[in-house]
């Protein structure tokens, strides 16, 4: 977004691998990485105020994943607790993207990558701005260049 410089929002939240999302090898699946996206991303915006249900019954926008990418760094065990930690690094326009680093018990990344989506009105179908209740609760977190 002009007129807003260096600055970014980082959250960060814990979660413990299950049994039932490990493989036969005891590590975590490798499509459970999306789940840790997904729920880094949530807990970031609930950390803001800000919830998808609301978002989606009480303002008519959800947001769909536009793209997805990750890297595989080292395996997560069965029964490790890992922290998601999730940054916005630029104030969201028509998409927003959310960089995740994924961590082990030993603060050893495990996974690192980006998931991008979009604002999309219910109602039309259609693509849409950022909604400015979001851009401010985000706004205190990104510094305005010339001030």
């Amino acid at each position: 977004m002009e007129g807003f410089g260096e600055a970014m929002y980082t959250h960060k939240f814990q979660k413990r691998v299950r049994y039932g999302e490990t493989d036969q090898m005891g590590y975590l699946y490798y499509g459970r990485y999306a789940d840790l996206y997904e729920i880094g991303r949530v807990e970031m915006l609930r950390s803001l105020g800000i919830t998808y249900r609301e978002m989606e019954k009480e303002m008519g926008i959800m947001l769909p994943v536009k793209s997805l990418q990750m890297r595989f760094v080292r395996p997560a065990n069965y029964d490790e607790l890992l922290t998601i930690k999730t940054t916005l690094r630029e104030l969201p326009d028509s998409d927003i993207t959310f960089h995740v680093e994924v961590f082990n018990e030993k603060n050893k990344l495990v996974n690192g990558g980006s998931v991008r989506l979009v604002f999309v009105e219910m109602e039309t179908n259609k693509t849409i701005l950022a909604p400015d209740f979001l851009i401010e609760k985000l706004k205190p977190y990104f510094k305005e260049i010339g001030n």
